[in-house]
């Protein structure tokens, strides 16, 4: 894992022309990544994603930006906190910003992050790409998305079982009830068949 994902952030640094103490913030992300009160937005989904993106980066428009928005997606995840994804959006664009990082570029990269939200359909060929990369773990193979179920069960260990299943129930049927849950071709093909599958037996998202 750790050769992988220093080639990932190297291949980022230089891509958007970073310049700055890149070993610190890589190293920063690292430890933002291991907090001990997250058990599924983790290193391992950073690098389930990042290996994801490895094997589609052709497909994007500006690669080196969906790879840092991968990077930076979920860099803030405090259980408590109702909005991480702008907090992570504002970090990339602190970080990136005081490394040099052209500002239309920090703005783009800020923007692929907001919308791991999941609140709107993405639109652009990046935007849909990065979403249906960080949602690749819904056509996971069963029992990848059984551990899925519980590592969010135990992230939120703190919520009674019934508010639980009660609210991630409502975030499973609204993927669930769109025409598609993966945007691009790619992942349609490759994953939608199976998360339809692991959704219709997902006890949280048949809870009533």
């Amino acid at each position: 894992m750790k050769i992988f994902l220093n080639n990932s952030w190297d291949r980022v640094w230089k891509g958007l022309d970073a310049t700055g103490d890149e070993i610190a913030v890589y190293h920063e992300l690292i430890s933002r990544y291991s907090e001990p009160w997250r058990k599924y937005h983790t290193l391992q989904h950073l690098q389930e994603c990042l290996t994801l993106f490895d094997s589609v980066a052709h497909l994007a428009t500006r690669p080196a930006e969906v790879e840092a928005a991968l990077w930076f997606h979920d860099a803030v995840y405090e259980l408590h906190q109702p909005d991480n994804e702008g907090a992570s959006a504002q970090l990339a664009t602190t970080i990136l910003s005081a490394s040099g990082v052209a500002s239309e570029i920090c703005s783009r990269i800020a923007e692929l992050i907001l919308l791991t939200k999941h609140n709107a359909l993405p639109q652009a060929p990046d935007e849909q790409l990065l979403v249906d990369i960080d949602l690749a773990i819904l056509g996971a193979s069963p029992s990848r998305f059984a551990e899925y179920e519980r590592q969010i069960r135990e992230e939120y260990s703190f919520v009674p079982e019934d508010v639980f299943r009660e609210k991630r129930g409502d975030i499973l049927r609204s993927f669930v009830a769109r025409a598609h849950l993966y945007s691009t071709p790619h992942f349609r093909g490759l994953l939608e068949q199976q998360a339809r599958i692991n959704l219709a037996n997902s006890p949280k998202k048949n809870a009533s």
